[in-house]
């Protein structure tokens, strides 16, 4: 199971979000401050999709501040370029960004370093004996 922290967002859209996928389990957070919090407090967080628009800069810099060894951070495409080491997803519903977010998260061999992250933030596996 992936855990995604979605902050940002209308209240409705993101509700919907809980339960859309088996394999995800999606926290929201409605501000920097909570998402913070949510960060702090939960180690299994594997990946962080910012819905915050004007605000996606100042919620990066205050994850980098508050965690540097945060989880990756993904927004969706827009008209600004993300921050940089934000990693931006082509798409237009919620529910789509958080698809893409999943197969990269699951299958992208191009982008060790993130895939690195989500395999350190697992625990091991039971061999089989």
């Amino acid at each position: 199971m992936i855990t995604v922290l979605v902050v940002g967002g209308a209240e409705a859209e993101a509700a919907g979000l809980e339960g859309w996928n088996a394999s995800v389990e999606v926290l929201l957070a409605r501000s920097a401050e909570e998402a913070l919090e949510k960060l702090g407090r939960n180690r299994r967080i594997d990946a962080v999709l910012l819905l915050a628009g004007a605000e996606t800069a100042a919620i990066v810099e205050a994850i980098r501040e508050d965690s540097p060894a945060h989880p990756p951070i993904f927004v969706p495409e827009g008209p600004q370029p993300a921050p940089p080491g934000v990693h931006s997803l082509p798409a237009a519903s919620t529910s789509d960004l958080l698809g893409l977010l999943l197969k990269e998260m699951e299958g992208d061999q191009s982008r060790p370093a993130w895939r690195l992250s989500f395999a350190s933030r697992r625990p091991p596996r039971p061999r089989n004996s």
